[in-house]
């Protein structure tokens, strides 16, 4: 399994099935040829001419198109797609909870789906059969669960051998083969700050290359010296005057000098008469 895919590269959230004779579902792309350079039908016979292409849809393949018809028609409004199509695959702003391809498998046509697994089929024509002994399904999970997810598919004739991509297995004739790589982890998109906003900062201004912060203040060199209404006559712990008239009691002096027993409360609430009950 390759490490990464390229910054260029997405992981597919689909694949489905697609006549010959009409173009693609909205957002899909067909495989119309193998890496040999032969045309990729399936299912092509004698009663069914036309046969059926593979399409693979890329994450974020539907903001690319819709991106390039806003760039032919003309300058957008206040639009979503207003940044160029490589901008709109490049921006990495994907939901964590789309799904995307995970895996891919070709079954005995009988046999029942893995658990996870879906078939690929027509989304035009559900009941639209492609092979006769073998079916096509795949997986999908949530990006942001995913470990590995699949980039790219392609074909090939049955004794062609695809650097860098994995054999799912044969199917109509053709070999299917997938790319997988580790799961791309979705960047959050950084909002849009006011101008206010960002001028707010914890951080100190930084100084400029023709600013020097000055080393020295106005009041260095200048003696210290206290107020003569402040000083006292000696430098003794009762040096100021304004202390020297205080005297230290000590605890037995406070409790006898503020010593009070609550006699007069106490003979007349003696005195009263008993409450009626």
């Amino acid at each position: 399994m390759d490490p990464g895919p390229g910054t260029d590269a997405a992981p597919l959230t689909g694949l489905v099935w697609s006549s010959a004779s009409a173009p693609p579902p909205r957002g899909f792309s067909a495989i119309s040829c193998t890496v040999e350079g032969a045309p990729a039908s399936f299912g092509k016979s004698f009663a069914q001419k036309s046969g059926y292409f593979l399409c693979q849809s890329p994450l974020g393949s539907l903001e690319v198109r819709d991106a390039h018809l806003q760039n032919a028609r003309g300058p957008p409004t206040a639009s979503v797609y207003s940044r160029s199509p490589t901008q709109a695959l490049h921006h990495r702003s994907w939901n964590p909870q789309e799904n995307v391809v995970a895996d891919i498998q070709v079954l005995v046509d009988k046999s029942p789906l893995p658990p996870g697994f879906s078939p690929v089929c027509d989304p035009l024509d559900s009941k639209a059969s492609v092979s006769k002994k073998k079916r096509m399904c795949v997986k999908l999970v949530p990006l942001g669960a995913a470990d590995a997810v699949v980039f790219d598919v392609r074909l090939s004739g049955k004794t062609k051998v695809v650097p860098g991509y994995l054999r799912v297995g044969d199917m109509g004739g053709f070999a299917i083969w997938c790319r997988k790589a580790k799961a791309p982890r979705p960047v959050p998109k950084p909002r849009a700050l006011s101008r206010d906003m960002r001028g707010l900062s914890l951080d100190p201004p930084a100084a400029s290359s023709s600013f020097v912060l000055p080393l020295s203040s106005a009041m260095d060199g200048v003696p210290f010296t206290l107020h003569p209404r402040f000083e006292g006559k000696s430098c003794g712990p009762l040096a100021f005057s304004a202390f020297a008239d205080l005297t230290i009691k000590s605890l037995a002096d406070i409790e006898e000098e503020y010593n009070y027993g609550f006699m007069v409360e106490k003979t007349a609430a003696a005195r009263l008469p008993p409450s009626v009950s």
